[in-house]
């Protein structure tokens, strides 16, 4: 049985001053969900990585009582330090019954230059994941990046910076404050 074609549940989240894109591939099953947004499995590190950056305290968005995340608080700091979120695949199928990117088929990926023009300011495009880093990668023709590095790239006369970074996703075999590190780096490179 050929599992079902899902679409992008959620709306690009798009500052209008937003300075950095960061995109990652799709969100996982709704069942692993802990709050309507980006990243969402309590599981992922990614608003761990940031609380520890930003805020010194790897739990700052986690609301431990209740099992999620602090959605307020984290749509606070996105708008407050002009981040934009989305993802490179518009329509997925799972392969198998997880969350992996690896057993993702990418059915239709996002229009990334269409998602740019939305946002005027942004200067730096951030992958948090291997798959999200394919997508960019083949749709601009722009060389891979190490992790961790950019390369530079241009679309209507804008000129833009993309960064290749870790998973945050606990899969990815480096440790959270390693990864925090590639992204304290990136952060301290850009506008945010």
């Amino acid at each position: 049985m050929i599992n079902p074609i899902e679409t992008h549940p959620l709306k690009p989240f798009l500052p209008a001053d937003a300075t950095l894109l960061m995109l990652g591939s799709f969100p996982p099953q709704r069942k692993r969900w802990s709050m309507e947004f980006y990243y969402p499995n309590l599981n992922n590190d990614m608003w761990r990585i940031m609380g520890l950056i930003f805020f010194n305290d790897k739990e700052f968005f986690v609301d431990g009582e209740n099992k999620r995340f602090r959605l307020d608080e984290i749509i606070k700091f996105l708008a407050n330090n002009h981040i934009a979120l989305y993802d490179t695949a518009f329509a997925v199928r799972r392969l198998n019954d997880n969350a992996s990117d690896k057993f993702l088929e990418v059915v239709q990926q996002t229009d990334l230059r269409a998602l740019l023009t939305q946002i005027p300011e942004c200067k730096t495009v951030v992958a948090t994941g291997q798959k999200a880093t394919d997508i960019i990668v083949q749709q601009f023709d722009i060389p891979e990046p190490a992790i961790g590095f950019y390369s530079e790239f241009s679309i209507d006369n804008r000129s833009l910076r993309f960064y290749r970074m870790p998973s945050s996703s606990r899969a990815y075999p480096l440790k959270l404050e390693t990864k925090a590190e590639f992204y304290r780096k990136l952060f301290s490179q850009t506008s945010v």
